[in-house]
Formats: structure tokens, C-alpha cells, sequence
């Protein structure tokens, strides 16, 4: 009896460990848009995209920073000029503590900033005379514009938000990819182990028949070159056997490390014909077009060249800048009477500049950018044709698709019940070992072509989803739930 226990506590496990799992097409997708590399790159797109959209919205939002020395000590000698405007050499040694606070806000109607500032000094001096100074800046109002031509902000406002939105679309295109990846994985192994499947029946019906061959070759029904071919298709079957082994095994791994499983032991379930729907060009085009981050490049492009060619005309012709300030201030020897009577502090600069002679470089530079413009108008107006050429390609193309898996499945059937019969007549005697390797040469090359026609039709279903993110089954825009990031 406790033998008997202990034969189950071993065999249990073994039998339980080369267990295969079995999967589906769609099961396997669901598990690969979970846990797949393409997935994870795929996310860490998207976040990337989603922060710097963050860090985008967050650049028009007031900025509240602080900025201090603590401290600055300084014994040196220096250079200065003095109130004779004489320049003159002096030991200083001191000890310099500064802090202030700022708030900054950027201007999107001008393309200017804004900032409150507020400023706080203490220098100690040290030497014969010793010091203690104080500077105050209590309240100052600045006001910073690069220039008066060009308005970053303006264009920002345009081109960040379809930056945003081509991220997001890209995210859902990258998602149908991943079932696409996954559909030729799947395939590749399903096809290894249907494959693998027919070479081992066909090593089976092979040696049966080299038996029969070698009785009548004993009794003279057939020449030795029969035997021999007989033989030869033998041995090639066995090599089929072993090359369609390596290829499982192959594609196995492919597949299961694809999807992170911990076992390549795996059994495939062949997918299912779709249910019956028609797809127009025109309407695969209408959902492209709407949902295709495409559509949303070709505009964040064309704004992008039509920013340089604003850039260079604003800065190359007249350069115009603002700096205005406004604010009180005060100095002292004395803290508690720092914040009395303040000084004025106001000031306003306007600088401009004009290249009166530069060689043609500013000429250069503005016709560099309109080049570009219109070379990225013409270049958009072509990728806009092979966008539309390519849905509409790929439409007729999937209309031909289950058609030619219906035909292909057809073929198989006929081919392999024409084999059936070709060996039976070859046991007969009615035919040649020639026709009846003729009749299983056929039948391998259908089968072969019903697998490929079955991958091609479910891979092309993935990419009609993937070129106009539409779900034509459920006749629904495909969507991918919002991706939250801390």
C-alpha cells in the first residue's frame, strides 16, 4: 500500500508537469496586450508623451520659486572703479547671505513673461571696520519679451495639443499591432504543429508501404528502382519528422516567451472562420481618416514648418525685445528701519536690431524655411495619397482574403482524398510509386496553402483594424481605456 502511494506522489506530478495548455487567437492577444515587450515599449511611449503634454500645460500656469545664497564668503583681492571712475585694486572680505522669492507667469497673447519679485541682502564686512549692510527689493514688478514678431506661445498652443493627440492614436495603433505580432506567432506555431502532425502520418503511411513494396519486390511485382524510390520518399519523411520537430520547438519558444508564459508545452485551437460582414472602401477610408493618427501628423507637420518660416521672419529682419521693470527698494546699515522709505526702482529697455549687411544670411534662412514649408506641403499631399491608396488596397485585398481561404480549404480536402485513393490503388497495383508521390506531393502543398491562406486571413483582419482603428464587427471605434499616470 505505501508503495502504491508512493508510485502516485511521483507519477502525479509528472503527469501533471507535461500537461499542455491549450490556447486561443484571442486569448493568446489578450495576453499578449497585458504582458508582451511591444506592450510595455508601448507604454512607456505613451507616459512619455503624457508628461511632456503635462509639462506642456503646466509651462502656462504660474511658477512660485525661491532662490537663495546661503552664504557667500569672499576674501580676495579685486578689481574695481571707483566714483572717479578710476579703476583701482581692494581687499575685500565679506560674507554674503541673499534670498529671494519669485512668481513667474508666461503671457500667451503676447509671448512675453511676468514675474513678481522679492529680494532680500545681508553683506558682512570683516577687517578694520567692521559692517553689516542691508538691501531690500520688497515689491518689483518685471515684465521680459524676446521678441515682438514671433510669438512662441501662439504656435505651441496649436502644434502641443495634436502632439498630445498623435501620442494617444498612436498608443491604439500600437495595440492592434501587438494582435497582429501575436496572429503571426500563433500561426507560425500552429502551422509547425499541424505540419509536424502530417509528417509523422506521412513517415506512418510511408513505412507501411515500404513493407508492402519490399514483399513485392521479393516476388518480382516491381524493380528495384520502385524499392529504392520507395525508400528514398521514406527517409526524406523521416527528415521532414526531425526538421518539423526543431521548428515546434522554435516557434513554441517564440510564441510563449512573446507572452511571458512559463510553459512552451502549448496546444493551439484553430480560429474560427469570422462572422460574414462587407467593408467599403469608403467607409474604412471615413473611420481612418477620423481615427488614424496619421491624419493628425500630417497637420502637426505642416504647422511645425509653418513655425520656422514665422521664426525666421520675426527674428532674421527686425529684432525687437521689452524688458520693463517696475518695483521699490531700500538700503541700510539698520534692519528695523529697512522698510521705510523706499526708493523708486522702474525701468524700461527696447532693444532692436536690424542686419543692415549680413552676406544674404537672413535671406538665406527665411528662404530655407519657405523650401521646407513647401517641400512638407508636397511631401503631406503624397503620404495623404498612399493613406488613402493603402486602405483601399488593403479593403479589396480583404475582400479577396476569405475567399481565397474557402478555396485553399477546398483544395486541401480534394488533395488529400485524392491521396487516400492514390495509395489504395497503389496496394492494388494500379499505379506507380511516381503518381502516387505526385499524389502526396499535392497534398502536402495544399495543406500548406490552407495554412498560409489562414494565417493571411486572420493577419490581414488585424490590420484592417490596425489602418483604421474600427471594429467592423461591432461596427464601433476601437478604444483603449484612458492610462493614468501618478
Amino acid at each position: 500500500m505505501k508503495q502504491l502511494i508512493l508510485i502516485i506522489l511521483i507519477i502525479f506530478p509528472l503527469i501533471n508537469f507535461s500537461q499542455s495548455k491549450k490556447i486561443t487567437l484571442s486569448e493568446a492577444i489578450e495576453i499578449a496586450k497585458k504582458k508582451s515587450p511591444d506592450y510595455k515599449i508601448n507604454l512607456n511611449r505613451n507616459e512619455s508623451n503624457y508628461w511632456r503634454y503635462r509639462r506642456y500645460r503646466a509651462s502656462f500656469l504660474p511658477e512660485l520659486r525661491l532662490d537663495a545664497t546661503l552664504p557667500e564668503y569672499r576674501n580676495a583681492v579685486r578689481r574695481i572703479t571707483n566714483d572717479a571712475g578710476q579703476d583701482i585694486f581692494v581687499n575685500q572680505n565679506q560674507l554674503l547671505v541673499e534670498g529671494g522669492l519669485s512668481i513667474k507667469q508666461s503671457v500667451p497673447y503676447t509671448g512675453g513673461t511676468l514675474s513678481i519679485n522679492t529680494n532680500l541682502e545681508r553683506i558682512e564686512l570683516f577687517g578694520l571696520d567692521d559692517n553689516i549692510g542691508y538691501a531690500v527689493i520688497p515689491f518689483s514688478i518685471r515684465y521680459f519679451q524676446n521678441s515682438l514678431l514671433f510669438n512662441p506661445f501662439k504656435w505651441d498652443k496649436k502644434i502641443e495639443p495634436l502632439v498630445y493627440e498623435e501620442s494617444k492614436r498612436e498608443f491604439v495603433e500600437n495595440m492592434e499591432q501587438i494582435s497582429v505580432s501575436t496572429s503571426r506567432r500563433y500561426f507560425q506555431l500552429l502551422k509547425a504543429q499541424m505540419q509536424l502532425e502530417i509528417a509523422k502520418t506521412n513517415l506512418s503511411n510511408q513505412d507501411t508501404l515500404y513493407q508492402i513494396a519490399q514483399g513485392r519486390f521479393k516476388m518480382g511485382k516491381i524493380a528495384e528502382n520502385d524499392l529504392l524510390q520507395m525508400e528514398l520518399t521514406l527517409l526524406n519523411s523521416k527528415n521532414d519528422v526531425t526538421s518539423n520537430t526543431l521548428e515546434l520547438k522554435r516557434t513554441s519558444q517564440n510564441l510563449a516567451r512573446y507572452l511571458e508564459l512559463s510553459s512552451e508545452n502549448l496546444e493551439l485551437d484553430v480560429p474560427a472562420n469570422l462572422p460574414l460582414f462587407e467593408v467599403e472602401p469608403e467607409k474604412a477610408l471615413v473611420e481612418a481618416q477620423a481615427n488614424r493618427k496619421a491624419v493628425v501628423e500630417f497637420r502637426r507637420r505642416r504647422l511645425e514648418a509653418e513655425k520656422e518660416v514665422a521664426f525666421q521672419k520675426g527674428n532674421n529682419r527686425l529684432n525687437v525685445g521689452v524688458v520693463a521693470n517696475f518695483g521699490i527698494s531700500n538700503n541700510g546699515d539698520d534692519f528695523n528701519n529697512l522698510f521705510n522709505n523706499f526708493n523708486k526702482q522702474q525701468s524700461v529697455s527696447v532693444s532692436l536690431g536690424f542686419p543692415i549687411f549680413d552676406w544674404g544670411v537672413s535671406k538665406s534662412r527665411r528662404k530655407m524655411a519657405e523650401a521646407n514649408l513647401d517641400l512638407t506641403n508636397n511631401s503631406i499631399n503624397q503620404d495623404q495619397q498612399e493613406f488613402e491608396q493603402e486602405i483601399y488596397l488593403h479593403v479589396l485585398n480583404w475582400s479577396n482574403q476569405r475567399d481565397f481561404l474557402y478555396t485553399a480549404e477546398k483544395a486541401k480536402i480534394v488533395a488529400q482524398k485524392r491521396y487516400d485513393i492514390s495509395k489504395k490503388r497503389y496496394i492494388l497495383g494500379k499505379i506507380t510509386i511516381t503518381d502516387l508521390n505526385i499524389a502526396l506531393q499535392e497534398k502536402d502543398k495544399a495543406i500548406l496553402q490552407y495554412l498560409n491562406s489562414l494565417q493571411n486571413f486572420w493577419q490581414d483582419y488585424y490590420i484592417l483594424r490596425q489602418l483604421t482603428l474600427y471594429d467592423f464587427i461591432n461596427d464601433k471605434k476601437i478604444e483603449v481605456e484612458d492610462i493614468l499616470y501618478d
